[in-house]
């Protein structure tokens, strides 16, 4: 099975259970369209090493459509906070309103599954860590004179280095510093004004290529990783 399918269908698999129908509407929709690239980088991230783990099995999908959740919750967020459409809604426009609403509540329920995927693995305290840098970066776009576009590239960036994270402690190694600095610069060119490429062109054969030899670097005591990708 192409990978953007299996981890499109886990993701939808983790929400199947959410209510009320309007909202798992919501959610449903935002998946379809979505890029699975987060996801399938994770995936791609736990082949790197050849340790001879099974990546097919069900287990790494699911931890990989966690990072997907995370980043459709931020995203959504992200899109949210920056068009407040509910400034846009007309008085008494009840309709609008619920939408706007729904948006919300689906953007909050997208980051809370996506925790609880990843709640009990390696990588949960990566995951934290990316929504506290989310909701400091949104901070300081507010303020006068930032570079709104770099601190929106930093989102893109976290979730590459999360999905790297997520990957590779799946089977049992850590990424190297390098290769996190790696995952967070492809982070940030694939994100493009709100819109991620498709993982068929953010994960080139050759950047597959990259990632694979940068996992055999393995992590040493001297490696720095930061805590997130924005660190200094």
């Amino acid at each position: 099975m192409d990978d953007a399918v299996r981890v499109r269908d886990a993701a939808r698999e983790a929400i199947d259970d959410i209510h009320p129908d309007r909202l798992q509407e919501v959610l449903g929709d935002r998946l379809a369209d979505a890029p699975m690239t987060p996801a399938v980088l994770a995936l791609v991230s736990a082949r790197a090493p050849e340790t001879g783990v099974d990546t097919d099995a069900g287990g790494l999908a699911e931890r990989a459509a966690g990072v997907q959740l995370i980043y459709e919750g931020l995203r959504l967020t992200r899109s949210l906070s920056h068009d407040e459409p509910w400034l846009r809604t007309q008085n008494n426009d009840t309709a609008g309103d619920i939408d706007a609403d729904l948006e919300i509540l689906a953007a909050d329920v997208l980051v809370s599954r996506g925790f609880y995927l990843l709640a009990r693995t390696d990588a949960a305290d990566r995951a934290v860590e990316v929504v506290r840098s989310f909701g400091r970066d949104q901070t300081l776009r507010r303020g006068e004179g930032a570079d709104r576009e770099a601190l929106d590239r930093n989102l893109e960036a976290d979730v590459f280095v999360l999905a790297v994270v997520t990957g590779m402690t799946a089977v049992g190694k850590t990424p190297s510093a390098r290769l996190l600095e790696y995952a967070a610069e492809l982070g940030r060119e694939s994100g493009v004004d709100g819109q991620l490429q498709r993982a068929d062109v953010a994960l080139s054969e050759t950047t597959i290529e990259q990632i694979t030899s940068l996992s055999a670097l393995g992590s040493s005591s001297d490696d720095r990783v930061p805590s997130s990708a924005t660190d200094p």
